[in-house]
């Protein structure tokens, strides 16, 4: 396809048309010229292709596809080459289905456990999440066809979604929400990339040119075209000025008037809606040129698959010696979840699994028993069934309860109201436990939960949203056959009320103030020493692991360079396992406010029993940076800094220092507002400055107080403290006699001069 020649070639009309969808999922064809139509789908853990009449959120029926784990599961397998394995599967489903373009991964980051889409977003850590994305974006592209990376930016909730505004400060937009996206686009280069609904700093997403082009192409090199979520669009004019490309689903033509009459009225220039269907063609084209129209797909391996990665991402979180069951111990499957689980999230995820594999259908050749335990279109306690519950755990070994969230706690559209479980499944776990002291807890959800029986159980193993093989890999794990590995990809408060944007989230009307900042998830429990239910990067597994010899190829380093860390890891139980090793670093002597430890690198690695590997990690100047505000880029401090090898966040195993030496300056810039203790701090502005804080310090009043010779400590202190933070220009309060304004200002232009 000659993308040039065409352009020049379509009438202004066409290109406008070019720019937005024909249908709902399909791009406008310009038969004249041969451009044929390209097909997009929904993801982003399954194929959910339906025809142009079709709906987006799910209500009516798509085609049969396989249902994958969702996000919020697979970010807990810590497992890049099982991302790039479920984006190389949906790869081939796409080609199978001739989708050009499957909308996802969503990478949005975990601000509170109430988003009613966080089960399809993968954790609260940015580099995680850029992590799995990543992963996900190369095993699809793999298949020469295009991802949509989403929601850009800042789609922290549902509540109002489409008109909020998320009112962030650079700092934390750059390390948490931006970061994500940072990471993924530069790794994994998706073809597309999706806009959000919401306004950032009061601009749409749809047509704010920052983020679209002067970060998204400009700083980070995306060179896709950038889409509107289904009717995200507020004034198409701005928005393909601000660099949106495509807008999806077709407006009937009403928005393409738009563009044609603003570039006759001068008011678009036509090279920019070029430069629009431009990108718009080079996608399509890259996805026509690689087109296998033979394609065909496995629906029974990608199932087997998706019970293999569900292996891989569940979490243990509590075993009291009572898991892995045996084939010979008489168990008792008790909850609806048993029987019919519920492995996806509501809205345009929503799968038409090509089958559901239950728990119980998993177990028909152990010795186990079924109780359905409560309903679950309703939080009622359902007398009769918690009765045949409770007896069912009174005549076995064990008894395994599988509960969760239904469908209507959590779904795309509205967000949840609290964090608690219904209160019908809480009284079924504590009436069982009451009874069956071996009682272990099956969790199928999206999010965390509140778990007041945690004391009363001997396990608790997390499920989240598992696909459609979910029954089988629970299974496979409560029997051994698969050792759990999955670490948590967020962190379990005890109560809502300790999250850090509980104050904030959801916003007053339309706007939805980030205050708690840079302190997501487990760097403000981290840093307020606060008691969690289970910290991220926490996960139990049937062996155990040690860690030992952690070494640094270097343990000085220009902030330039890179230094590589390594450390021996053991499996020391008696069952081959997988460990995460997760690499922290902290910054003690920083000058600013930052985390304890922030998550920098991590592996996973399988060993046998008795076996030892040693694996090692590259950190780079990123890994020891904060965003500097006043620089407009990545800062790392000059200073000593521990690099952790830990099991989870609060699971410090090993630890290395290492000094780092700052190749930049900050930018200072002195003047009589200036704090006396920061001048003094800094070398060159010290020696300039010195003459005039000794003759201060020999007569002022604060140095010789009363006229006493001599002060107690205490005094002495204050009067430090006092001195310390005072502003250059006080000494002209308390001694105007040792200076004036007009040497002060001399003074301070010879340090700015100087700097």
């Amino acid at each position: 396809m000659d993308i040039k020649k065409l352009i020049g070639e379509m009438t202004l009309e066409e290109k406008a048309g070019l720019c937005s969808g024909a249908d709902f999922w399909h791009t406008k064809t310009v038969e004249r010229l041969g451009i044929p139509a390209a097909m997009v789908s929904d993801g982003p853990h399954g194929l959910r292709k339906q025809d142009e009449k079709s709906d987006h959120l799910g209500v009516n029926d798509s085609i049969k596809a396989v249902c994958f784990p969702t996000a919020c599961a697979t970010a807990s397998s810590f497992d890049r080459e099982l991302l790039t394995s479920l984006g190389a599967a949906l790869g081939e489903e796409c080609q199978a289905e001739n989708v050009s373009v499957i909308l996802g991964p969503a990478v949005n980051i975990k601000r509170s456990p109430l988003c009613g889409r966080n089960f399809e977003y993968f954790s609260e850590d940015p580099y995680l999440a850029a992590q799995m994305a990543g992963s996900h974006i190369k095993g699809v592209q793999s298949k020469q066809v295009g991802t949509s990376l989403k929601h850009f930016l800042a789609n922290n909730q549902e509540h109002r979604r489409m008109t909020s505004d998320s009112v962030i400060d650079e700092r934390t937009l750059r390390e948490i929400y931006l970061a994500a996206f940072e990471g993924a686009v530069k790794s994994a280069k998706p073809w597309t990339v999706m806009c959000s609904y919401n306004k950032i700093n009061g601009t749409y997403a749809s047509e704010n040119r920052r983020y679209l082009t002067d970060i998204l192409r400009d700083e980070w090199g995306f060179d896709g075209y950038v889409m509107s979520d289904w009717g995200a669009v507020n004034d198409r004019v701005a928005g393909v000025q601000a660099g949106l490309d495509l807008e999806m689903p077709s407006s009937d033509g009403i928005n393409d008037a738009f563009l044609v009459e603003a570039v006759k009225e001068g008011k678009l220039k036509e090279e920019v809606l070029d430069q629009a269907a431009a990108r718009i063609l080079n996608i399509a084209d890259r996805y026509l040129k690689n087109r296998k129209p033979d394609a065909k797909w496995d629906k029974d391996a990608h199932h087997d698959l998706a019970r293999k990665m569900e292996g891989e991402c569940a979490v243990l979180l509590k075993n009291e010696e009572i898991l892995p069951l045996t084939d010979s111990d008489e168990v008792a499957f008790i909850g609806y979840f048993a029987d019919q689980p519920r492995y996806q999230g509501g809205g345009s995820s929503h799968i038409n699994s090509t089958r559901v594999e239950s728990a119980v259908e998993a177990a028909r050749d152990k010795r186990a028993i079924y109780a359905q335990g409560y309903e679950i279109d309703a939080d009622q306690i359902n007398s009769a069934l918690l009765e045949e519950a409770v007896e069912a755990a009174k005549k076995v070994k064990t008894a395994v309860i599988f509960a969760g969230l239904p469908d209507s706690f959590e779904s795309e559209g509205y967000d949840r109201t609290h964090m608690a479980m219904p209160e019908c499944q809480n009284t079924l776990i504590e009436a069982v436990a009451a009874v069956q002291p071996n009682t272990v807890v099956v969790l199928h959800n999206g999010s965390p939960v509140e778990m007041p029986w945690i004391d009363k159980v001997k396990g608790v193993l997390e499920a989240y949203l598992g696909g459609q093989a979910v029954g089988g890999a629970i299974v496979d794990i409560l029997y051994g056959q698969v050792n759990p590995s999955g670490k948590l990809a967020e962190t379990f408060p005890r109560k809502l009320e300790d999250n850090p944007s509980y104050l904030y989230y959801g916003g007053e009307k339309d706007v939805t103030e980030y205050r708690e900042g840079v302190f997501v998830g487990y760097r403000y429990y981290d840093k307020k020493h606060m008691e969690v239910l289970f910290p991220f990067g926490y996960g139990l597994s049937y062996t155990t692991f040690e860690y030992s010899n952690m070494k640094a190829d270097k343990l000085t380093m220009k902030d330039d360079d890179t230094v590589t860390v390594s450390l021996d890891v053991t499996n020391t139980g008696k069952v081959k396992g997988k460990e995460v090793v997760q690499i922290y670093v902290e910054a003690p002597e920083s000058q600013v406010i930052r985390p304890v430890r922030e998550l920098r690198e991590f592996t996973k690695v399988e060993l046998e029993p008795g076996e030892t590997k040693t694996v090692s990690f590259k950190l780079g100047k990123r890994a020891f940076s904060y965003y500097h505000m006043e620089l407009k880029d990545w800062f790392a401090e000059t200073g000593t800094y521990l690099i952790h090898a830990a099991s989870s966040s609060r699971d410090l195993r090993q630890k290395i220092n290492v000094k780092v030496e700052s190749t930049v300056k900050e930018p200072v810039v002195y003047n009589l507002n200036s704090i006396i203790g920061d001048i003094l701090s800094d070398p060159d502005a010290a020696d300039i400055i010195k003459p005039l804080i000794d003759r201060y310090k020999k007569g002022n009043a604060l140095g010789n107080s009363d006229g006493e010779a001599a002060k107690s400590a205490i005094t002495q202190q204050m009067d430090d403290a006092m001195f310390r933070y005072m502003p250059l220009r006080q000494i002209l309060s308390f001694a105007p006699q040792v200076s004036s304004v007009k040497e002060m200002q001399e003074l301070v232009a010879r340090i700015n001069e100087k700097k």
